[in-house]
């Protein structure tokens, strides 16, 4: 099997073994830890699990769950948060398997982080798992003209740049994004006349993803490919994001990612919630998760 890790074993959807949670309560140090899925009724008698590699270095892996039933199905990719320099794949195993419950396949990917490597690192270790989940759609189930993109936060960014990269990709039918910063020359800006912790941290966070400098001279070019809306092109996936009104990741940031893939005919949807909450505990606020599902179920219509 080339780049698989470890050998599949298909039980009973009751008795699936996975990776341990590693969802927290909010703290003040990191207000992004992995979110809760609200799981709908299963449409599956069984699942596989097994976790892959899709690279040679350190976090280029993923989980795969799957429906052991010979059927193809719709993916889910989901991408953790973390200011681009923590997190990991662990903090969605409760959302992963929800989605694989909901019945379809699902890759939970790690990616190198911002201090083992500057970007674009990143959105190329995205872009190798889908190659992978390509190359062994048949083993997984999995159709590769019907999948999704989902990713918090920091995450929210690798799913819309992924989702602007080139003019389309191809099977990607939508990406959604719980507080995406849409734009890290945004977050550098706001961050240097904010006294909001988050919004400093989030600066810095941008900086290190750049590889250390700031958005001028030789490094124009990497923060402009960091730019999601600056690469909107007219068959680029549809997106919907979510905010909170006062959150440190403001709605604004999807608002100019509204206006300029609309400008090519692609739609974008802007949901807002008030208060403060991000990322994870914004999806669990009454009704944003069940909104996520039913949009993600509309762009992968009648495929289940």
């Amino acid at each position: 099997m080339g780049a698989l890790a470890l050998a599949a074993v298909t039980v009973t959807t009751s008795a699936v073994a996975a990776p341990a949670a590693a969802e927290t309560a909010v703290v003040a140090k990191d207000p992004t830890p992995g979110p809760v899925a609200t799981a709908g009724p299963s449409t599956v008698t069984s699942l596989a699990y097994e976790t892959v590699t899709y690279g040679p270095q350190r976090r280029q892996d993923m989980d795969v769950w799957w429906n052991a039933d010979g059927e193809q199905r719709p993916g889910v990719f989901l991408i953790h948060g973390g200011w681009w320099s923590a997190g990991d794949k662990r903090q969605m195993t409760t959302i992963a398997r929800g989605y694989a419950d909901l019945g379809y396949t699902v890759f939970n990917l790690n990616y190198r982080l911002s201090g083992q490597a500057a970007w674009p690192a990143q959105r190329t270790d995205v872009l190798a798992a889908i190659q992978l989940a390509r190359k062994h759609a048949e083993r997984w189930g999995f159709d590769m003209k019907n999948f999704v993109i989902v990713g918090f936060s920091a995450g929210g960014h690798l799913a819309a740049s992924v989702g602007t990269y080139g003019d389309g990709m191809s099977g990607l039918k939508g990406v959604v994004g719980l507080s995406p910063i849409v734009s890290p020359l945004r977050a550098y800006t706001d961050g240097a006349v904010s006294t909001d912790p988050y919004k400093r941290r989030l600066r810095a966070a941008a900086i290190k993803l750049a590889g250390g400098c700031e958005p001028k001279g030789r490094c124009s070019r990497v923060w402009a490919s960091m730019e999601v809306a600056w690469h909107a092109s007219r068959h680029d996936a549809p997106m919907l994001t979510v905010h909170s009104e006062d959150e440190f990741v403001p709605p604004a940031q999807s608002q100019l990612l509204k206006q300029m893939l609309g400008q090519v005919g692609v739609p974008v949807t802007v949901i807002t919630a008030p208060g403060t909450a991000h990322s994870a505990p914004l999806y669990r606020l009454p009704g944003i998760a069940e909104q996520v599902h039913q949009w993600i179920a509309d762009r992968l219509s009648g495929q289940l």
